[in-house]
C-alpha cells in the first residue's frame, strides 16, 4: 500500500482597512477564536494566531486539498461578519483586500508560534522582525 506524509505549513499575515487600529484588546481574543474556528472547519490545524490593532498573524498547517486562497477568503470573510455581528461593531469592521502567505518549514514552526503569541511586546519593545510583518507597500 502507497503512504504519502504531508507536512505543510503557511503563516498568513493580513490587515484591518487602512490599518485601523480596530482590533481591541477587548475584543481580540474572541476575534482570534472566530479566526481559528473557521480554519479549522476547513482543515487546518491552528498552530497559532495573534497580532496587534491593526493586522493579524495565522499560522497553520493544511491539507493539500484546500487551496489557501479559499482558506483566507472564509477566515476574513466570517471573522469580519463575527465582529460586526457578535464583537458589537456594527459594521465598522473590515479586513484589507489582501493578505500575505508564506510557507514555513517544520523546523521553523516552533519559533514562528513563539514570535507570532508575543506580538504585542514585539510591536511594544520595537523587535519585530521585517521578514514577518506587512509594511504598508505590501498592501
Amino acid at each position: 500500500m502507497r503512504h504519502n506524509k504531508l507536512a505543510l505549513y503557511a503563516h498568513f499575515i493580513w490587515s484591518t482597512w487602512d490599518r485601523e487600529w480596530l482590533i481591541s484588546p477587548e475584543i481580540e481574543r474572541r476575534l482570534w477564536r472566530a479566526i481559528q474556528s473557521e480554519a479549522e472547519l476547513h482543515g487546518c490545524d491552528v498552530i497559532a494566531v495573534g497580532g496587534i490593532e491593526d493586522h493579524v498573524h495565522l499560522l497553520v498547517s493544511f491539507p493539500p486539498t484546500v487551496a489557501i486562497s479559499f482558506i483566507l477568503k472564509q477566515v476574513k470573510g466570517v471573522s469580519s461578519l463575527f465582529a460586526n455581528a457578535e464583537l458589537g461593531m456594527d459594521g465598522s469592521f473590515k479586513w484589507q483586500g489582501g493578505y500575505a502567505a508564506f510557507s514555513v518549514s517544520r523546523w521553523d514552526v516552533k519559533k514562528l508560534k513563539n514570535y507570532i503569541q508575543n506580538q504585542r511586546q514585539h510591536h511594544e519593545n520595537g523587535t519585530t522582525k521585517p521578514e514577518l510583518e506587512l509594511s504598508d507597500s505590501d498592501e
